[in-house]
Parts: C-alpha cells; sequence; structure tokens
C-alpha cells in the first residue's frame, strides 16, 4: 500500500511540476487546476473534479487517502507542496 501511495503522490507532483513550469505562478487557481487535470488524464491517472464551495475546488483519485497541498505560487514549486496521508501506517 505504501508503495502505491509513493507512486501515485509521484505522479501527481510531476504533473504539478510540468504545469508550474508551463505556466509559472501567479495565476487563478481555476487555470492551475485545469491544466492538472489534463496533464493528469495525458498521463493516464483518472481524477474527479469536485466542487464544494465556490471558490474552492478539489481534486479526487478515487479510493486515495494521500492528500497534497499544491500552492502553485511560489517561484520554486517543491516549497509549494505539503504532503498529508490520512489513516496509513507504514
Amino acid at each position: 500500500m505504501g508503495k502505491e501511495l509513493n507512486q501515485i503522490t509521484e505522479a501527481v507532483i510531476g504533473a504539478a511540476m510540468a504545469v508550474h513550469r508551463a505556466l509559472g505562478p501567479g495565476l487563478l487557481e481555476s487555470a492551475y487546476e485545469a491544466c492538472l487535470v489534463h496533464e493528469l488524464a495525458q498521463r493516464g491517472v483518472k481524477v474527479d473534479r469536485i466542487h464544494e464551495v465556490q471558490l474552492l475546488s478539489y481534486l479526487r483519485l478515487s479510493g486515495c487517502e494521500v492528500g497534497l497541498l499544491i500552492n502553485f505560487n511560489e517561484r520554486v514549486l517543491k516549497d509549494g507542496i505539503r504532503r498529508v496521508v490520512n489513516h496509513f501506517k507504514e
């Protein structure tokens, strides 16, 4: 299970870095979200887009309990990534 979570996390972070390289910092969250969904789809990762609150949008990988908080407004994206794993014991 831990190896699978690491692979999924690695795929999402790789896609986020590709989006950040292409767009740079400073755009609206919705622009990054749309591009990240597209990039993940290109990599074969199925993503559900969830809009629960008007100004907040979420991406969910089905059946996965890993959470990534990605701040695309950082000049260097790796400084804006936080990983949160829920209910996971290594």
